[in-house]
């Protein structure tokens, strides 16, 4: 199945932000183009992680798309097909900084998959730290039908999501796979209803909001050590971030807790 070509409405503000309670939902909100990521969404989108990176009262993030027919259909192709090839680098270098700017949260993020995820749209949810797909969802990377390959960091994602050989694949075929196959291939962590994405997707984030954020901060560094140096390095990277929260307000907070029967109260100190 070739991707759609889809057309944007410029008057609509690409990118909806709610927080409360510790939770903040980014919403890509370009139903009409199904949430494709032309450069003013990737721009938008970029800006808001800033703003959420910047408010410490956020403590995770759930990203997903508007209304019920996409996640993201992925990278605009009637704006690649204006492009020349300076844009198009141009335009991979810009996926690339926001998708590493969302990688580099100091908090969780958790991609809520509604519809299909393709292209760009599976490189989004890629780079989130938990993936929760609808029963319904559609996941490929299917840039080789167009004659390209995944530009916003798929390549290399998708072989640490689900190793070298599955992700080849589903490269080379440009092949789409359902929620059930994406949650055995490893490419998902929770497949759930359609009906209950939004719901279950944001009971994660309350849960994780609940954890001590400089621990929960340093365990995300720390796993992301494991896929990107050696293990004598990241056993390294882990004795120092273990030490950096053994000096914390919370690491005594949680402790004394413990001990006490009661639940913790982090300060994030």
């Amino acid at each position: 199945m070739r991707p759609a070509v889809v057309m944007a409405d410029p008057a609509a503000n690409p990118i909806a932000l709610e927080c409360a309670g510790g939770v903040a939902v980014l919403r890509i909100d370009r139903p009409r183009a199904l949430n494709s990521l032309d450069p003013a969404t990737l721009d938008t989108l970029g800006a808001t992680l800033d703003e959420i990176d910047a408010d410490d009262t956020v403590r995770a993030v759930v990203i997903t798309g508007a209304g019920e027919r996409a996640f993201s259909a992925g990278a605009d192709i009637a704006a690649m097909a204006a492009m020349g090839p300076a844009d198009g680098h141009a335009y991979a270098r810009l996926g690339h900084a926001v998708f590493s700017r969302l990688d580099d949260l100091r908090v969780p993020a958790i991609a809520a998959v509604n519809g299909v995820a393709l292209g760009g749209g599976l490189e989004l949810a890629l780079a989130c730290d938990l993936i929760v797909a609808g029963e319904r969802a559609r996941l490929g990377l299917p840039e080789i039908t167009l004659g390209l390959i995944p530009g916003f960091g798929g390549t290399q994602r998708l072989v640490r999501r689900c190793g070298l050989a599955r992700a080849r694949e589903l490269v080379y075929l440009g092949s789409m796979v359902g929620a059930a196959e994406a949650l055995r291939l490893g490419i998902v962590d929770r497949v759930v209803p359609d009906d209950r994405l939004a719901d279950e997707a944001a009971a994660l984030a309350r849960e994780l909001a609940l954890r001590a954020p400089v621990a929960l901060r340093q365990a995300k560094r720390a796993t992301r050590a494991a896929v990107e140096t050696d293990l004598a390095s990241g056993l390294r990277y882990e004795v120092e971030a273990f030490a950096t929260v053994f000096a914390t307000d919370d690491r005594s907070e949680g402790l004394r807790a413990f001990l006490e029967k009661r639940p913790p109260r982090w300060t994030g100190r």
